[in-house]
């Protein structure tokens, strides 16, 4: 059962911000253990590491709050709302997170290829290219960049790589593969990996530069499998409620129900958010801030991570400036992506909450069982019947 609040008057007149900060998990969940992670707590660890954070701005809405975290205490008034949010998907790949987020629950992960793809994969994209395959192995992207550039150049060959995660990776270098061959080969990639290779992404990975100083673009595009279920972006379509994108969410949705602005980076990111504060009349962004997970938890970067969240930390008070009465934000996260850990993936962990707005009582909303808690208060918000696989938290978010 849905918690119940009285319905809006002019539902359709509210807006709403779900901002994801890629990779930002808060301690371990009940099965952390389980997908090899025990220990992970990217963001109570990487406080730990640097002898503590400074983030005033996410603590005077409730961060301190919501798990030990050294440098960040519990303010006594608190402006906003506060709690944690358990996964239930199995998986901690960004789809997986994002869709949850969304209401959506998948009961199997995605397919992972610890010794690379099998050759009937390999083999069949090389025939519907027209160009070979090199590397098809687990690395890092700038490390097998690093490894295989040379040989891409001088053979013409895709750079086909994977990780821990459920991802067909594809780099090329933009001098020497155009973008547009290279984002055609995903849209192949993507309608050939079907069961059992149903990868969850597949990952244009551009890059320029020469020999010691190569370097990743911002022309990185997703190419996500499409949700098997209705989500909240679905829901909130159906409804007539218009719904924006900030960085790579319109990929993780395979384009459905919602379009984005990709952007460079964080600040870019934020900036973006802002633009649609200032100017949306009403409805739904849904954004995400990559450089978290991407350039830090990946490689294992500690002090890139302090700064990339001392930075968001003191751009969020434009945020919050921008916010109309009837205005939610929320905060959270997708995965976690601890970078003191020997692992350079994903960490399965429970995320927080953080929510501002001006009809936001503070206080805890507590732990709650599903992300898709948080689509189903947004879902309330608007005044929908839907829920997806989540429970409202709003008649306890709110003044009375």
């Amino acid at each position: 059962m849905t918690d119940t609040v009285s319905a809006p008057a002019d539902a359709h007149g509210r807006r709403a911000v779900i901002l994801v900060l890629d990779g930002v998990g808060c301690g371990e969940a009940p099965d952390t253990a389980a997908y090899g992670d025990a220990g992970s707590d990217t963001i109570g660890n990487v406080a730990r590491v640097v002898g503590g954070l400074d983030l005033p701005n996410l603590a005077r809405i409730g961060l301190g709050h919501v798990a030990p975290i050294h440098g960040v205490e519990p303010v006594a008034h608190p402006i906003g709302a506060w709690g944690t949010l358990l996964p239930r998907s199995a998986g901690k790949d960004s789809t997986t997170g994002h869709w949850e987020l969304a209401g959506l629950h998948l009961d199997a992960p995605f397919p992972t290829y610890p010794q690379g793809f099998p050759p009937e994969v390999i083999h069949a994209f090389e025939q519907a290219t027209g160009r070979p395959v090199i590397a098809n192995c687990v690395a890092s992207g700038t490390t097998v960049i690093a490894q295989y550039a040379d040989e891409q150049r001088a053979t013409g060959a895709w750079i086909v790589y994977t990780s821990a995660d459920s991802v067909f990776q594809i780099a090329a270098h933009e001098d020497w593969i155009p973008l547009e061959e290279l984002y055609r080969a995903c849209e192949i990639a993507r309608a050939q990996l079907v069961a059992p290779h149903d990868v969850s992404r597949v990952i244009a990975r551009p890059f320029v530069g020469s020999p010691g100083a190569w370097q990743r673009t911002a022309h990185r595009r997703d190419f996500s499998i499409q949700p098997p279920g209705t989500t909240l972006l679905d829901a909130l379509s159906e409804a007539g409620i218009p719904r924006a994108g900030v960085g790579k969410v319109d990929d993780l949705f395979a384009g459905r129900g919602i379009t984005a602005r990709h952007t460079a980076d964080n600040a870019d990111g934020v900036a973006a958010v802002l633009e649609w504060l200032n100017s949306a009349p009403r409805g739904f962004c849904f954004a995400n801030l990559v450089d978290f997970d991407q350039l830090f938890g990946h490689r294992n970067d500690v002090p890139g991570f302090q700064g990339a969240l001392e930075a968001f930390d003191r751009a969020l008070p434009s945020l919050l400036a921008a916010l109309r009465e009837d205005d939610l934000l929320f905060i959270t996260a997708d995965h976690g992506n601890d970078p003191t850990t020997p692992s350079t993936d994903h960490a399965r962990e429970r995320v927080p909450v953080l929510v501002a707005g001006a009809r936001v009582r503070g206080g805890s909303v507590g732990t709650r069982d599903t992300f898709s808690d948080l689509g189903a208060t947004v879902a309330e918000w608007f005044g929908l019947s839907w829920r997806g696989q989540g429970t409202s938290f709003l008649a306890g978010l709110l003044h009375a």
